[in-house]
C-alpha cells in the first residue's frame, strides 16, 4: 500500500479540547437527529436512542460525535434555525454531561451554531464552508471553535453537471476561499479542517478523484482532513450491484476509511464505528507502528 506522507501532523484544537492528529486515524461517528436522513433517518429522534448510539460508538472507538438535526441528502428539504435548534439542543446537552470528547454539529446555519456552542458543541461542520451563512465565519471564532469547511460541488456549480471540470482543481480553489473566509474572521489554521465533500453534486467518477487527492486538499499537510463517505452513492456504486444490505455497504465504507487513510485523511465520518476502527486498526499499525 502506497501511503501519502503530504499528511497533516499536529493538534487540532476546539475550544477547550484537542485533537492530536499523527497516531492513529480518527474517527467521526455519525448521530443523526432527523426523520428524513438518507440511511438512518427517524432511528435516533428521541433522546434515549441518541444516548443508547452514542454509548455504541464511544465504546467502538469514536474520537469525536457529529450531531445532525437537518438532513442534506439530494432530496433534502430545508428547515428552520428553531426546528434544527430544537432537534439537536437537547441530544448535545445530555452527551456533553456524559461525555468529555469533542462534539460536532452538522450545521449551515449560524444561529443554529450559535444555539450548539451555548450547549457545549466544540466544531462546527459546515456543508457550505463557511459560505454560506454570512454570520457563520464570526460566530465560531467568537467561540474559539474549531470549524470544518466542506468543498459543495451542489452550490458552485461544477461537478457532474459538468464532468469535463477538474474537480480537484475546483474543490482546492473553493476551499481556499472558504479558508480567506475564516482567516477574515481571525479563525486560526490549528482550528481549521478541509472535507473533499464527497457525494455533493459530484460523480462516482468524481468522488474517485476527490478520494485519491485528500492530502491535496489539506495542502499538502498545512490541515487535517476528514473523509465522509459513508453509506454515500460513491460506497454503494463500488459494490457492483443493485441490492445491498447496511452491513454491506459499512464494510465497504471501512475499506474507503483505509484507501482515505492511506491518501492523507486525519479523520473519517462513519455511522457503523465499530467496523471502520477494526479496519483502521489494522492500517494504522503497519502505518503509524501502533
Amino acid at each position: 500500500m502506497i501511503c501519502s506522507d503530504n499528511r497533516f501532523t499536529g493538534v487540532y484544537k476546539c475550544r477547550d479540547k484537542e485533537l492530536r492528529i499523527g497516531k492513529k486515524t480518527l474517527i467521526m461517528g455519525i448521530l443523526n437527529c432527523t426523520p428524513d436522513s438518507f440511511s438512518d433517518g427517524g432511528r435516533f429522534t428521541a433522546l434515549d436512542t441518541c444516548m443508547k448510539q452514542a454509548e455504541l460508538m464511544v465504546s467502538s472507538g469514536c474520537d469525536v460525535i457529529d450531531i445532525g438535526g437537518e438532513a442534506t441528502n439530494p432530496k433534502f428539504k430545508p428547515i428552520s434555525a428553531e426546528e434544527e435548534i430544537s432537534r439537536i439542543v437537547p441530544v448535545i446537552t445530555a452527551l456533553r454531561r456524559e461525555y468529555d470528547i469533542p462534539l460536532s454539529v452538522d450545521t449551515y446555519k449560524a444561529e443554529a451554531a450559535k444555539a450548539a456552542l451555548d450547549c457545549g458543541c466544540d466544531i462546527i461542520n459546515d456543508i457550505t464552508g463557511l459560505l454560506g451563512d454570512a454570520d457563520m465565519a464570526k460566530t465560531v471564532a467568537s467561540y474559539g471553535a474549531g470549524v470544518i469547511l466542506m468543498f459543495n460541488s451542489r452550490t458552485n456549480g461544477a461537478g457532474e453537471n459538468d464532468p469535463g471540470c477538474d474537480i480537484l482543481k475546483r474543490a482546492e480553489d473553493e476551499l481556499c476561499k472558504s479558508i480567506e473566509k475564516a482567516h477574515e474572521a481571525s479563525i486560526p489554521d490549528c482550528s481549521i479542517m478541509t472535507d473533499p465533500g464527497i457525494g455533493f453534486g459530484t460523480s462516482r467518477e468524481q468522488d474517485g478523484a476527490l478520494t485519491k487527492g485528500v492530502s491535496r486538499l489539506g495542502f499538502d499537510g498545512r490541515y487535517p482532513v476528514l473523509y465522509a463517505a459513508s453509506r454515500k452513492r460513491y460506497a454503494k456504486a463500488l459494490a457492483g450491484k443493485e441490492n445491498i444490505t447496511e452491513a454491506e455497504l459499512d464494510m465497504i465504507t471501512a475499506g474507503l476509511s483505509v484507501t482515505a487513510a492511506a491518501a492523507g485523511a486525519a479523520m473519517v465520518r462513519v455511522h457503523d464505528v465499530s467496523c471502520s476502527r477494526m479496519a483502521l486498526n489494522a492500517f494504522d499499525s503497519e502505518f503509524y507502528g501502533r
